[in-house]
C-alpha cells in the first residue's frame, strides 16, 4: 500500500522566500545592466576614436565610462566574494560567509546580547509599556474577565486530564489520609477542648442540650407512663401507677426547668467540671488515650475512609469536567469574578500598580541578567547546524538585495571619479 503524497496547502500571500529571490534576480540585473551599460558606452567611444573621430566629448565619456567598469568590476567583485568565490576560483579571502560562518553567529548573538539584551534596555522597554494598566484595562473589561475564567477553567480540566488518577489517589493517601492517621489523636484534641473551655465555648452547648432535655421532658408523659406499667409491680393498682408517673413526669419537668433557666445550676456547672477531666484525660490519662487510638485504628479501617481519596479525586473531577462545559458554572464564574476583582483593583489601585511594575521591573532584570547567555546562544546554535552553502544563500537571500545597489552606486560613482580624474587632467595638462 502506497501512502499519498503530502500535499501543502500555498499561503494566500504567496512564498516570501520566492519573492525576495525573485527581488534578488531583478537587481542582480539591473546592476549588471549598468555594468554593460559603461562598457557599451566605452566599446562604442573606442570605436570612435579607431575611425578617427577626435571630438573632446569622446574622452570625456570614454574616462567615465571606463572608470565606471572598474568601479561596478571591484564592486561585484567585493559583493560576490561575500557568499562565493567569484567565477568559481579559489581567491583567497572569498567566500567569507561559507568560511566564516561560525564567528559571524558568535559575532552576532554576541553583538544582540551586548546591545539589546542588556538588562536596561529591556527593562526600559517593558517599562514603557505600562503592563500592570494595561493588564488591568484588559482584566477589568467583562468580555475579557469571562474569557480569563473559561481559560481558566479548561487549565483546570487539562491539569485534570493529565494528571493519573492513581498519582492524585496515592498523593491524597499520603498527604491527608495518612497523615491523619500518624500522630496520636488524644492531646491534640484535649488541647482543643481545654482551649474551648477557657473561652467559654462550651456554654452555647450547655444551653442546647439543657433546652433539648426541657423540650424532651415536656413531651414524655406517654414513655413514661408505659415504662411505669411495663415495669412496675404486677400487683400494683392502676390508678397507682398512674399517679406515680404524673409524679415522676412533673419532677422530670420541674428539674429539667431548673437546669434549662439557672445559669448557676449545679448539673451545668457538673457537666463544665466532665468537660475539664475529660479534655486533662485526653492529654495525660494513657488509658483514655489508648481508647481514643483504638478508636482511631478502627475509624481509619473503615472503607470508606479507606477509598476516600479515591471518591474525593473522582467527585472532584467529575465536577471539575462538568464546570468546564457549563458556561454558567460556579467555577468559571468564580475565576471570571476573582480576574474582574484583581483587574478593577489593580486599575484603581496606583501604589499596587506601583509595586506590580517593580516586580516586573525586578523580574526582566533578573531574567535578561541570568539568562540572556542561554537567548542569543540560540543564534549562535542555529548558525552553527546550518550548511555552509545553506546558510550563505540564505543571508544572501536576505540582504543581497540590497548589496545590490553597492554594484550600481561603484559604477555610476566610478563614471563620476574618472570623468572627474580625466577633466582636471585634462585642465592641467592640456
Amino acid at each position: 500500500m502506497t501512502t499519498p503524497p503530502v500535499t501543502t496547502t500555498p499561503s494566500p500571500f504567496g512564498d516570501p522566500d520566492e519573492t525576495k529571490r525573485r527581488d534578488l534576480l531583478r537587481m542582480k540585473a539591473v546592476a549588471l545592466g549598468f555594468l554593460l551599460g559603461a562598457a557599451v558606452i566605452y566599446l562604442v567611444c573606442e570605436f570612435l576614436t579607431h575611425q578617427g573621430d577626435r571630438g573632446g566629448w569622446i574622452g570625456y565619456v570614454k574616462a567615465a565610462a571606463e572608470a565606471g567598469m572598474v568601479g561596478g568590476l571591484a564592486d561585484w567583485f567585493a559583493v560576490t566574494a561575500l557568499f562565493r568565490h567569484p567565477m568559481g576560483l579559489p581567491i583567497p579571502h572569498t567566500a567569507i560567509i561559507k568560511k566564516k560562518k561560525d564567528q559571524l553567529g558568535d559575532a552576532l548573538g554576541g553583538f544582540v546580547q551586548q546591545n539589546f539584551l542588556t538588562p536596561e534596555v529591556i527593562a526600559e522597554k517593558v517599562g514603557s509599556l505600562e503592563l500592570s494598566l494595561r493588564v488591568a484595562n484588559w482584566m477589568s473589561a467583562p468580555s475579557n474577565s469571562e474569557r480569563l475564567g473559561s481559560e481558566a477553567a479548561r487549565l483546570v480540566k487539562v491539569m485534570s486530564e493529565v494528571l493519573r488518577d492513581e498519582d492524585v489517589e496515592q498523593v491524597l493517601n499520603a498527604t491527608i489520609i495518612k497523615r491523619l492517621a500518624e500522630p496520636e489523636w488524644g492531646p491534640p484534641v484535649g488541647r482543643l477542648v481545654e482551649t474551648l473551655l477557657q473561652e467559654n465555648r462550651h456554654l452555647p452547648l450547655i444551653n442546647l442540650l439543657a433546652e433539648r432535655a426541657h423540650h424532651w421532658a415536656l413531651g414524655s408523659q406517654g414513655l413514661i407512663d408505659k415504662i411505669v406499667d411495663t415495669d412496675g409491680p404486677a400487683w400494683s393498682p392502676k390508678f397507682v401507677n398512674s399517679l406515680l408517673g404524673e409524679r415522676i413526669y412533673r419532677e422530670l419537668v420541674e428539674f429539667t426547668w431548673k437546669v434549662r433557666s439557672d445559669p448557676d445550676h449545679e448539673v451545668r456547672h457538673a457537666m463544665s467540671t466532665f468537660l475539664w477531666d475529660f479534655a486533662s484525660d485526653l492529654q495525660h490519662d494513657p488509658r483514655t488515650i489508648a481508647k481514643v487510638e483504638d478508636l482511631k485504628a478502627e475509624l481509619m479501617g473503615r472503607e470508606e475512609v479507606r477509598t476516600a481519596a479515591q471518591a474525593a479525586w473522582r467527585t472532584a473531577k467529575r465536577l471539575i469536567e462538568q464546570s468546564v462545559d457549563d458556561p454558567d458554572s460556579t467555577l468559571r464564574s468564580k475565576f471570571s469574578e476573582s480576574a474582574a476583582r484583581f483587574g478593577v483593583r489593580l486599575r484603581d489601585d496606583a501604589a499596587l500598580r506601583e509595586k506590580a511594575d517593580f516586580w516586573v521591573d525586578r523580574s526582566v532584570r533578573a531574567l535578561v541578567a541570568n539568562y540572556s547567555g542561554q537567548i542569543v546562544s540560540i543564534i549562535s546554535d542555529t548558525v552553527a547546524r546550518w550548511d555552509a552553502d545553506e546558510a550563505s544563500r540564505k543571508i544572501e537571500l536576505q540582504v543581497g538585495r540590497d548589496l545590490q545597489f553597492i554594484r550600481i552606486n561603484g559604477t555610476v560613482v566610478g563614471s563620476v571619479a574618472g570623468l572627474v580624474i580625466y577633466a582636471v587632467t585634462q585642465l592641467l595638462f592640456t
